[in-house]
């Protein structure tokens, strides 16, 4: 016999409680497990294809893992230590760059050499607190990352992690598929696969926009002899997933740069715009239709809101899992919208009333 719709609800309705206590009281102590297991899911089809080839599930998991730790080793050496120190020099330049604009505005507005004008005391008091918060910004900025982030979770913890899921990764989902309930197994099933392709779809192909996004910028805007543009590609790149946020910001901040170091070359100025401008062109015409297509169901509010929501509740780990449960929260609406439209209670109990009755009336 099989359980009443009210009894589902409870049941369902209590795991989802225990998730997000979970979440909430152990969310710190969770984060290397997290991002293990983020790793896992990732490589899982990697190493499947691996696994077709020839190789034992054991020796895929062990050429995917030295691979993976060469790339970290190369970014470690050759990307990161150059991207702090751009960081670094960035937050020291900032009360030099307010002084540049407050030059500039008095030179073209002489109204504000005024000792009285609002603007100009605006400007003064912005000067002052960049010069005074601007360094301890960046150190507290990098001291935040590192106490989250450890060196010890990604060198010891999340790689250790990542590789046993990885390894038991089928037996792990065999072992979750013989627990589902037996009534309703068919049901979660393809709920769990169509969860499955929605991540697969956004999560896989939006990093990848990121990636190709950060690597373009970074190295355009270098090339363009913009200072800092590394950092600026760098934070636009990583922040894109975010729904027009990464392009607003990295193109203000590089725009913004451009017009310090640039005054006057307007050409070099238009070439830092348009090097932007071709990027969104990139994301919204080519990369994003290819690498993550358009029925993947996640509509840009719902995720700004899932993000949102989760990172002030449940801080970096709600961040994290943010996408993955508002995906699943998309997939669960839409298919109980399904069952509300075959119900009586939308179709009602007299045939004259359905809706194609009253399409044809």
């Amino acid at each position: 016999m099989s359980l009443t719709v009210r009894e589902q609800v409870r049941y369902w309705g209590i795991a989802a409680v225990v998730f997000l206590v979970t979440l909430w009281l152990l969310g710190d102590v969770m984060l290397p497990f997290v991002v293990g297991g983020a790793m896992a899911y990732f490589l899982d089809p990697v190493a499947d294809r691996l696994e077709r080839a020839g190789l034992g599930r054991t020796a895929a998991t062990s050429v995917i893992t030295l691979v993976a730790v060469l790339l970290m080793g190369l970014l470690v050496l050759a990307v990161i230590p150059t991207l702090i120190n751009q960081l670094i020099a960035l937050v020291n330049a900032a009360p030099e760059i307010a002084r540049k604009l407050q030059t500039l505005l008095t030179e073209k507005f002489p109204s504000l050499n005024d000792d009285t004008s609002a603007i100009r005391e605006t400007l003064a008091k912005i000067a002052t607190t960049i010069q005074s918060k601007g360094g301890a910004l960046a150190e507290g900025l990098i001291a935040s990352i590192m106490g989250v982030i450890s060196a010890a979770v990604f060198i010891l913890v999340v790689p250790v992690v990542a590789f046993y899921l990885l390894l038991d990764w089928d037996h792990m989902v065999e072992r979750v598929d013989s627990m589902l309930p037996r009534d309703h197994a068919p049901v979660v099933r393809r709920l769990a696969r169509e969860i499955d392709g929605v991540l697969s779809s956004f999560i896989r192909g939006q990093l990848s926009v990121c990636l190709v996004l950060g690597l373009y910028y970074s190295v355009a805007l270098m090339l363009a002899g913009l200072q800092f543009g590394l950092v600026v590609g760098a934070i636009a790149g990583m922040i894109t997933f975010i729904p027009y946020i990464g392009a607003i910001v990295g193109g203000a901040l590089a725009i913004g740069l451009a017009l310090f170091q640039f005054w006057g070359d307007w050409v070099s100025i238009g070439i830092v715009a348009g090097i932007f401008g071709v990027g969104q062109f990139l994301e919204g015409n080519v990369l994003t239709p290819k690498l993550v297509g358009h029925s993947v169901g996640l509509h840009p509010v719902w995720l700004l809101f899932a993000l949102s929501a989760f990172g002030t509740l449940f801080g970096f780990v709600g961040m994290l899992v943010a996408v993955p449960v508002a995906a699943s929260l998309g997939v669960l609406i839409r298919f109980g919208l399904g069952r509300y439209k075959d119900s009586i209670l939308y179709r009602g109990t007299h045939p004259a009333d359905g809706p194609a009755n009253e399409d044809a009336a």
